[in-house]
Parts: C-alpha cells; structure tokens; sequence
C-alpha cells in the first residue's frame, strides 16, 4: 500500500509543472510555444527572465525533496521493510511526472532540477558532487545541457564508490536505481545530446 500509494503521491508532485503556470501568469502565454519548447527553468529565463527562471528552478528542485520527504513520512506510519524502495520509488516517479505532467498534456520539462532535489534529500554528498561537477561544467562551456547530462552519468558512478550518507541506508541498493533516474534524464535531452554531437546546442548568453 505504501508503496503504491507514494507512486501516485510523487507522480502528482511532479506534474504540477511552475513554468507552464509561471509563465501564463508573467508573460501571457506557455513557455513551451517559445525557445526551445522546453517546460523547464532555461527556457524560462530565455524566454521569461531571470525571476521566473529563478522561482521555476527553485519550485522544480522543491518537488523532488517534498517528493523524498513524503516517502520517509509513509515509510515510518506504514512501518515499511523497505524504506529505501519508497525513496526509490519517489524519486523516479516524481522525475517522470515532470517530465510527462498528467496536468498539462503530459508534455514537461527534463527533470534536472526536481533530480537535482531527488539527490541532495537522498545523499546530499552525491548531490552536491553532482551539482559542483554540473555548475562547473556549465561554467566553462556556457551549455546547461552539457553539464546536466554530464552529472545525470556520473551519478551512477558514484554510488559504486559512496555507500554511506544515503536517508535510508538499508535495503534495496541504489545503483539499478541510479541508472534508471540517469537514464531517464538523458533521454529527455535526446534532442540536445544530437546537437551536440553536430556542434549547434544553444550557449547561455547567445543570441
């Protein structure tokens, strides 16, 4: 029951998309007809400006942590056996309601931010490796899809090496889960990773 019942509880988190509300609200119309077409906080600030893209990435990271938050809050009422599951289980399912929004016609945004809450509330040490390793990244090359793509495949690769500091240490690890969460992210920047094969993804500040 816990475990369906988080399932629901992360999906509908996750589709409760802010840049398609911001940007109706701000701008007069859906963020996902202009730039990139992306539901997501850098078309926001492409398309909005900064104070919109600003609350989108914080509201967007939010949805992941509040997403973990309930899974440990069931795990202790239900009693679960297996609490890193319900961790898991959120996790992965309040990213793909992001990414398809039953609110909004399943189209959304790439999931990076509300991952990037889904790490830091389930090792805040590999999320924050993972963000430094993102920020500098996109620093040095002015392309944000690099830089999440880059830290979406070094996630897996840190769990192999960091076993503690996980909010539910024990039962099911979380390498399968990992690959699952990263592959899900890259796969929602399909169409940036062939652009950057081709040498025409879009940098911060071009026109």
């Amino acid at each position: 029951m816990a475990y369906v019942l988080i399932a629901i509880i992360a999906y509908l988190i996750g589709s409760v998309n802010f840049s398609v509300i911001l940007s109706k609200k701000i701008a007069g119309f859906d963020v996902r007809e202009k730039g990139s077409g992306n539901a997501g906080s850098t078309n926001m600030l492409r398309s909005v400006g900064k104070g919109a893209a600003a609350i989108t990435l914080i509201c967007d990271i939010l949805k992941g942590v509040i997403a973990i938050g309930i899974a440990i809050l069931l795990g202790n009422i239900f009693n679960s056996g297996n609490k890193s599951l319900l961790v898991q289980i959120a996790g992965l399912l309040v990213v793909i309601g992001h990414t398809f929004p039953v609110f909004f016609g399943f189209r959304g945004g790439k999931g990076v931010a509300t991952s990037l809450g889904v790490l830091i509330m389930s090792n805040w040490k590999i999320g924050l490796i993972c963000l430094v390793f993102a920020l500098v990244l996109m620093v040095l090359t002015r392309i944000v899809s690099l830089g999440s793509i880059a830290a979406a495949i070094l996630y897996p690769v840190l769990t192999l090496f960091i076993t503690t500091n996980y909010i539910v240490q024990e039962g099911t690890g979380y390498f399968i889960y990992s690959v699952l969460l990263a592959v899900l992210v890259v796969f929602n920047h399909r169409e940036n990773v062939k652009r950057l094969l081709n040498g025409t993804e879009n940098r911060l500040g071009a026109k």
